[in-house]
């Protein structure tokens, strides 16, 4: 009895072991519809402002640009300073624009890091500091107050025979630079209804979230007007729960379906084939014709004390004709993307040969996929 019920146990635990297997490997393309469309109004937001950067090493914008020194002498009479501009001498300031991206929902207090980058001709902008600057959005709002030191992780040294560089030194970052001022307003209150917008519009993706989202929350929570919207309608159950049902719907698992598209990038030689593409039946061979010409002129001089005969440039010209010899493929209807491959391998092709010959592959009309060369 104890070896029945052993065996038992061990043929269950078997069995649980098939079913997780399977159900891995059925949800192995599933993603996350979160991963796959964003809610309608639910984005970012560009933040920009004009600043200035002080304590540079005697490396900031030169007294002709002149931007630098105007911001400067308006800075001061806001502090109560007044100057003449025409007698301000700076090297170590420079004018900079600072760019943010505001999240959705941001907070008053949140930070946020910022880009500066140099707009006159400053050397660099290494070990600067950025005086408070208002970020503004589209709305010409102030959304975020920008300062701290800035970090490039660059160098630029130099003389007058020499200079050593490291990366871009006129540009760097403020981790945590900014302060949220203002926020959004949120567009998600109140509403009945709400739109996923798709990354990427597809008729069949877009199906089958709509198809996730009524077998989740019950039939006709989803709809799909166009391929790159689905509209959905908030269940009353969750009415007072926004942030509960939209979660719900995010999580949901989709397979995507994507066009079969291969991309071809002739400057770095680099070919991306997705796994949907096929080829049909093709008959493919490949070879390389090289001609090489050298010249190897030959001087013919007469006979020593020779009074007759003079010294000639006799040409020689010495030609030959290499052709690479090269079995011919046939690769049969429906190949995967793994067969084409390998078959291509066993001619010898490289990643630049691969691209010609996906082109005359495509030219007869055997490559059941989109070509996209870039």
């Amino acid at each position: 009895m104890a070896f029945l019920k052993d065996r038992v146990n061990r043929m269950k635990r078997y069995l649980l072991s098939i079913i997780l297997l399977v159900a891995m490997v059925s949800s192995a393309d599933a993603i996350r519809i979160k991963d796959l469309a964003a809610f309608e109004g639910v984005r970012e937001n560009q933040l920009v402002g004009y600043g200035i950067v002080v304590g540079l090493n005697n490396i900031g914008d030169s007294d002709q640009a002149r931007v630098h020194l105007t911001s400067v002498a308006t800075m001061l009479e806001r502090m109560g300073v007044t100057v003449n501009q025409n007698l301000i001498k700076l090297k170590n300031v420079a004018a900079v624009m600072v760019t943010a991206t505001l999240p959705p929902f941001s907070k008053q207090g949140n930070r946020l890091d910022v880009l500066v980058s140099s707009m006159g001709d400053a050397k660099s902008i290494a070990g600067g500091t950025l005086i408070m600057t208002p970020l503004m959005g589209a709305d010409r709002q102030v959304y975020a107050v920008a300062q701290g030191s800035i970090l490039t992780n660059s160098f630029a040294f130099g003389g007058q025979g020499a200079t050593a560089q490291k990366n871009h030194p006129t540009a760097g970052r403020i981790p945590g630079g900014a302060l949220v001022e203002r926020e959004l307003p949120n567009t998600l209150a109140g509403k009945s209804q709400l739109k996923l917008n798709l990354n990427a519009a597809d008729f069949t993706t877009a199906s089958r979230i709509a198809a996730a989202i009524n077998a989740r929350f019950g039939a006709g929570t989803a709809a799909t007007g166009d391929p790159g919207s689905v509209g959905i309608r908030i269940p009353d159950a969750y009415a007072s729960r926004m942030v509960d049902f939209v979660s719900g719907v995010e999580l949901l698992d989709v397979r995507p379906d994507v066009v079969a598209r291969v991309v071809l990038n002739e400057r770095t030689g680099t070919i991306v084939m997705g796994e949907q593409v096929r080829i049909s039946t093709v008959a493919v061979s490949h070879g390389n014709l090289s001609l090489v010409i050298k010249e190897t002129p030959k001087v013919s001089q007469p006979a020593p004390f020779s009074r007759t005969g003079e010294t000639v440039t006799v040409p020689r010209t010495d030609l030959k004709v290499e052709e690479e010899v090269r079995r011919l493929t046939v690769m049969s209807e429906g190949a995967t993307i793994g067969e084409v491959i390998r078959a291509l391998n066993t001619l010898g092709v490289t990643p630049r040969d691969l691209i010609g010959i996906m082109q005359s592959i495509k030219a007869a009309g055997a490559l059941q996929a989109e070509l996209t060369i870039i």
